[in-house]
């Protein structure tokens, strides 16, 4: 009998590419990575797997993306950095066409596990509104009040896999997602996240000598960052587990978008004069990861430090960056987070 595949949704994204890698490396079956956008536009591509174009929005595709599968990763969606999730509301919840579909080709083909990304924007707002956040822990995405758009989808879509599993007998795994970042990912153009457009940022200072730096909003609000490589295992983990409930995969070391630039700095050797645009998408005031359940259930958490993870990320795109714009002014980026 043939070797059931392991497919990864979204693989020609940022997470989803790591993922591919991951399995790959690990030989554990065949892979078969599947993503909407042309293959040309994916960030990371390996021979290894099986690599389909398909749109998962469509049932009939998602029939096709897991047929013969024994394990299913749902990483598909449509989102990027603050900027985008507060300007494109109406996309990111299309994205929930996605994980019914995949949900219910995936349960009649037979699939064996199935996981599902989700994200801390499904937390209650109102738990958010002070830098200094108390970490979130799971029972706070209730009651309900996500981040508008595209925290309902990610909750919603909690949901179905909760239900699929109750009603179905369908094993779910589900991690939100904190913040996770790393090289191979967006670095420009609008849908970056706020550890790579920084970075960005200040290489551009670096290549044109213009020592200013925007940053959306006063610089005060908190976050915690995840290395993709500590969301690989954490997805690993989670997924091989009997946790059946939402699971928190994040890093629990928070930080201020204030002390990320000065990490940015530090690694490049500059500084730069700061300007502060009050009117530009900022997100919640503060947000951390409580990773007391991962921690009683998996005896683990995601432990890269900040400032190592920062360092192979600057240094991904500052190749990036010279191989693009090389040592002309790039006045013509477009600047995000």
């Amino acid at each position: 009998m043939a070797e059931k595949y392991i497919v990864v949704c979204g693989a020609g994204g940022f997470i989803g590419g790591h993922l591919v890698s991951d399995l790959l490396r690990q030989n554990r079956g065949p892979v078969r990575a599947v993503d909407v956008k042309p293959m040309g536009e994916w960030f990371q591509r390996f021979n290894g797997a099986e690599n389909i174009c398909l749109d998962l929005g469509r049932r009939e595709d998602c029939v096709e993306a897991v047929r013969g599968a024994g394990e299913v990763y749902n990483l598909a969606a449509d989102m990027g950095g603050m900027g985008f999730i507060e300007n494109n509301k109406a996309l990111c919840m299309l994205s929930v066409l996605i994980n019914t579909h995949l949900l219910l080709a995936s349960r009649n083909a037979g699939v064996e596990r199935y996981f599902y990304a989700s994200s801390a924007c499904v937390y209650n707002a109102e738990k958010q509104r002070d830098a200094n956040v108390t970490p979130l822990r799971e029972a706070d995405a209730y009651p309900a009040m996500p981040e508008d758009g595209y925290g309902w989808e990610k909750l919603f879509s909690e949901r179905m896999c909760r239900h699929f599993r109750e009603d179905f007998g369908f094993a779910t795994r589900i991690a939100r997602f904190h913040n996770v970042y790393g090289p191979f990912g967006t670095w420009e153009g609008g849908r970056e996240k706020a550890p790579a457009a920084i970075c960005r940022k200040v290489i551009h200072s670096v290549f044109t000598n213009n020592r200013r730096i925007e940053i959306w909003g006063d610089g005060n609000q908190t976050r915690s960052f995840m290395y993709v490589d500590d969301c690989l295992e954490g997805i690993a983990r989670i997924t091989a587990s009997d946790i059946v409930e939402p699971l928190n995969l994040g890093s629990s070391e928070l930080v201020s978008i204030n002390q990320l630039v000065d990490i940015v700095e530090e690694i490049a050797g500059i500084r730069l004069e700061r300007h502060y645009d009050l009117s530009a998408p900022k997100g919640v005031a503060g947000r951390n990861s409580d990773n007391t359940l991962i921690q009683q259930h998996l005896g683990w958490e995601p432990s890269t430090r900040l400032r190592d993870g920062l360092e192979r990320t600057y240094a991904w795109i500052y190749d990036r960056y010279r191989a693009k714009y090389g040592t002309r002014t790039a006045s013509g980026l477009k600047s995000a987070g």
